[in-house]
């Protein structure tokens, strides 16, 4: 049951979070405008409005299962936990789809943004925008392989790209370029656009609200998780702001003219160029240079940096949906030094690459082109998973009524015995509503998202028969054992530092949040015989505060009650016995070392005192081979030094 390595760490903080969660969503104006703009015409400033209104209401529902339950998986883990795996599965799967997509489309916008920086006509024409496309997948996915990315780090580049470049765009937008009489007159609702247009034009505009599955899977990397809540908000807010006035200055740019803009037509595949374009007559030759180079390059490095984080968000789900066994086992098992599963990283490849090629034909195919068939299929994934999601946490208000709910989702009423999230129903209703715009305006989301999810089903139902679980049994992960149904209202964890210290606290927290106990954390100074028992030790003392530290705050994050105890003793495992017996716990939870599976006994002398004496169940968490090596267990130093 313990998180045993190689595991995703909790590393990211606030801040890092607000960061990563705004450039993940932003990036998305960089490949999503000029689509949008095809369809919806004038209309594109209200159409991003009124879908991203949508989308915070997705948000408020990802926020809230993502704080109740912090690990990764996104709209996969929390649909598996509300209903069943198999429901898990489809959202997961769907999902492993839009990721491909966003990765086929950022490499794919990438050569017409570099291109349009150095005025190359070449990079910018079939078919060699997309063989740099399938390049860039591939290369992005070895160096994946090689490397593991600092998400903190690139996180915090993406977001001040973004920031910077739209911001700079506004301004000299609103200076030089905002009309809004041109703004009103390529507006004729019915006529220009259409509302079968406007209708195909709705679940294209999901497509600029890419990112959000990304964070959520980050969850479980968080130091403080309950914080996410806050930044997702804050970062789509500022999202939806930047995206309608770009928007508003694009369409004043290129004013819909014969019912069509250039926006959507020529600058399609770099619609942030499109509007560099038309500032750079009114401004100096050398500032309008400046501003071509840095938006082009500025845009093709958020580009890269989104579609690396993308590729990272297949690994997270893929590992994620592999543990559960609803993929092959080696997509669950991660890199000891990347963090990521080589078969992963294969299947982006063969996968995201293929999508490239195959759709290339259709490059100069009008509105129905390359990008746009990338975009309806996108939908199909994003419409499934956000009413999914939506709907879990409405079931899981029902289910889990008592879990710990750091945020919820406001205006609830109380209805059939438990609180109903308005929101979240509403939110629900019109993300099936649109998913139907979409099945009926979109042949790729038609024909091609059936498609997808039904080779998925085939697979799942080939794991779970290889692997001898029910369809909609909920699996345990691999690494973790399954407790019996003992009611356990305490449990006592001897703690030491480092890694061992923390995987046996996250087994404890784990088995207190299914039992909804609370954890005691106990710290045992050894004293030797050499000296008196209550004599003070500040090193040790400080040592063993370090350690209930770090319970208390992986506790916390869990919504887990704990208490830290420190006691002096000569022996640890007759201080273990003595706690547990004072303080009444019902489970005491172990570790034990293969340093001494090596040896003639299987267990350290300390293990063994404890299980002879233990006044209550004991749980033995024993860690393989090559798992933690070289670091002290409890019991362990003090049975070598004996």
């Amino acid at each position: 049951m313990a998180r045993k390595r190689p595991r995703l760490e909790r590393v990211l903080a606030g801040r890092d979070l607000f960061s990563i969660a705004y450039g993940e969503i932003a990036s998305s104006i960089y490949f999503a405008l000029g689509i949008v703009a095809a369809r919806a015409l004038g209309l594109t400033p209200a159409v991003l409005l009124v879908v991203g209104g949508l989308f915070l209401l997705v948000v408020a529902s990802y926020a809230e299962a993502i704080a109740s339950a912090p690990e990764t998986g996104g709209a996969a883990t929390f649909v598996r936990r509300a209903f069943n795996d198999l429901s898990g599965f489809v959202v997961g799967w769907v999902l492993l789809l839009d990721y491909l997509i966003v990765i086929a489309l950022t490499t794919l916008f990438v050569p017409h943004y570099l291109g349009a920086a150095i005025e190359s006509t070449t990079l910018r024409r079939a078919p060699y925008d997309t063989l740099v496309a399938v390049g860039l997948v591939t290369l992005l996915a070895l160096m994946r392989l090689i490397f593991r990315p600092n998400v903190y780090r690139f996180g915090i580049v993406l977001a001040a790209l973004d920031l910077v470049t739209q911001l700079l765009l506004i301004v000299l937008g609103f200076s030089f370029l905002f009309s809004s009489r041109g703004l009103a007159s390529g507006v004729h609702l019915g006529t220009m656009p259409t509302w079968g247009a406007l209708a195909f034009a709705l679940p294209l505009a999901m497509l600029a609200y890419t990112g959000i599955e990304t964070v959520a899977n980050l969850s479980g990397e968080s130091r403080r998780p309950t914080e996410l809540p806050g930044n997702l908000f804050r970062a789509a807010g500022a999202v939806i702001t930047f995206y309608v006035l770009i928007a508003v200055i694009g369409l004043s740019a290129f004013p819909v003219t014969s019912g069509k803009t250039e926006l959507g037509s020529e600058w399609r595949r770099a619609p942030l160029m499109g509007i560099v374009a038309t500032l750079m007559p009114h401004l100096p030759t050398l500032l309008g240079d400046l501003l071509r180079v840095f938006v082009g390059f500025s845009g093709v490095a958020i580009l890269l940096l989104a579609a690396s984080n993308a590729i990272s968000g297949f690994s997270r789900l893929a590992h994620s949906l592999g543990e559960h066994r609803m993929l092959p086992a080696p997509f669950g098992r991660l890199s000891r030094r990347t963090l990521v599963s080589p078969q992963s990283l294969i299947a982006i490849v063969l996968i995201a690459g293929g999508l490239l090629v195959a759709t290339e034909p259709l490059h100069n195919h009008g509105l129905q082109g390359q990008a746009t068939f990338l975009a309806s299929l996108f939908s199909f994934g994003i419409l499934i998973a956000f009413s999914a999601a939506q709907l879990a946490v409405v079931r899981l208000r029902y289910t889990e009524p008592d879990r710990p709910r750091p945020y919820r989702v406001p205006f609830s009423i109380h209805v059939f015995g438990g609180d109903l999230p308005l929101p979240a129903l509403l939110g629900a209703l019109l993300t099936v509503f649109v998913f139907v715009l979409t099945m009926a305006t979109h042949p790729a989301a038609r024909y091609g998202g059936p498609i997808w999810l039904a080779t998925g089903l085939a697979i799942y139902w080939l794991v779970r028969r290889q692997r001898g679980a029910g369809v909609i049994e909920q699996a345990v992960p691999n690494d973790e054992q399954q407790l019996p149904d003992v009611r356990f209202a305490s449990i006592l964890v001897p703690m030491t530092l480092g890694d061992i210290g923390e995987e046996m606290m996250a087994t404890a927290v784990r088995i207190a949040q299914d039992r909804q106990a609370s954890v005691v954390a106990l710290n045992v100074i050894e004293v030797p015989l050499a000296r008196r028992l209550g004599e003070k030790l500040p090193a040790e003392e400080e040592g063993a505060k370090e350690a209930l530290d770090e319970a208390r705050a992986l506790a916390e994050e869990h919504g887990v009650p704990v208490r830290g105890l420190t006691v002096h003793a000569r022996s640890i495992g007759t201080a273990v016995v003595e706690q547990a017996r004072e303080l009444g716990v019902d489970l005491i939870v172990l570790g034990s070392s293969p340093h001494w599976r090596r040896q003639s006994r299987f267990f350290s002398p300390t293990v063994e005192h404890v299980l002879r004496k233990a006044p209550c169940e004991v749980m033995i968490v024993s860690f393989p081979e090559d798992v933690l090596e070289g670091e002290p267990v409890v019991g362990e130093s003090e049975a070598e030094s004996s």
